[in-house]
């Protein structure tokens, strides 16, 4: 099972629509019940999450695995809400 696992990494995220999301970076897992979550996606399509950032995409929105990832369900748009975003750094971490 390790290997199927190691072999979805890297792979290409397509939405439904055939709009391409980002590369899986990491794979979200339920050590406890041995399954997958979710897959985590770095840099994403900035036509789909705002600011290009990395999301985690539940397992269950993902409809097929083979050369690339479908999925069956993701958003029009990801948009930042307010105050979601990080503080600024301090001057002195600069």
């Amino acid at each position: 099972m390790l290997e199927e696992l190691s072999e979805i990494i890297g792979l290409q995220v397509y939405t439904q629509n055939g709009v391409f999301l980002g590369n899986v970076n990491n794979l979200v897992v339920d050590v406890d019940n041995g399954a997958v979550d979710g897959i985590f996606i770095g840099e994403t399509n900035p036509l789909l999450v705002e600011g290009s950032r990395a999301v985690s995409v539940p397992y269950r929105w993902v409809q097929s695995v083979g050369d690339i990832v479908v999925l069956r369900y993701f958003p029009k748009r990801v948009s930042l809400r307010k105050g979601s975003a990080p503080p600024p750094m301090p001057a002195a971490a600069k």
